[in-house]
């Protein structure tokens, strides 16, 4: 296989969106969720983004990247206000309809009508969820953190309501995602389905690691 090296002055010196393409690519695949809000007059937003990311189980945290606020970020903006929103998992029978959220449609039209998708309220929580979603999350605000290198903004927020296929939940809590159907992503527009080589044991220095069955509660 021939490879191609880049420095930092020649990645800087790439046209925009080839540098962009490369760089959200490198990373390899990455967990995929549309995020639904809704701002103070009641219009609903929805937005797919890539760059959900575990912060901790105990009290349970999921943070995610906005961009800078330069333009109007509705998602972001929304949050800010309203301190409420849902992560929503994408699976394979709605990933283009997820993938066209990213359009930048007027604030007072709502992604949710634009693309087909439905909005559903419940548990008398404030933020629409993704009806068709499998894995479904209620998230509230807690901390907004400005990342000074590139004036980024990680939105860190607690999970108050999740909503999961019971099928898919093992006997020790490990939730089967494959077997919901999530997918993921490449890059800002490749999109895959998933096969799991194995799930192994707990690593220790002296105990020999062996594949863990899948054992669910349904």
């Amino acid at each position: 296989m021939n490879n191609l090296h880049y420095t930092s002055p020649e990645l800087m010196a790439m046209e925009q969106r080839e540098r962009a393409n490369l760089i959200n690519s490198i990373t390899g695949f990455k967990a995929l969720a549309l995020i639904g809000t809704v701002d103070l007059k009641g219009q609903t937003n929805l937005a797919i983004f890539n760059s959900l990311v575990h912060i901790g189980a105990h009290p349970p945290l999921l943070g995610f990247i906005c961009r800078p606020d330069s333009v109007e970020r509705h998602t972001l903006d929304n949050i800010q206000k309203t301190g409420y929103y849902t992560i929503n998992h994408v699976h394979k029978d709605f990933y283009q309809k997820a993938h066209q959220t990213s359009a930048r449609y007027n604030k007072d039209q709502s992604e949710f009508d634009a693309t087909g998708l439905n909005a559903i309220y419940k548990h008398q929580f404030l933020a629409p969820f993704v009806n068709e979603s499998n894995i479904q999350i209620g998230m509230h605000l807690k901390e907004e953190i400005v990342i000074s290198s590139n004036n980024t903004i990680m939105i860190i927020g607690e999970m108050i309501h999740i909503e999961i296929p019971k099928s898919c939940l093992t006997l020790d809590g490990f939730l089967d995602i494959e077997r919901a159907g999530t997918i993921t992503v490449s890059g800002l527009d490749s999109y895959h389905t998933t096969t799991r080589i194995s799930r192994l044991s707990y690593a220790k220095p002296d105990k020999e690691i062996i594949e863990e069955p899948l054992i669910y509660k349904d």
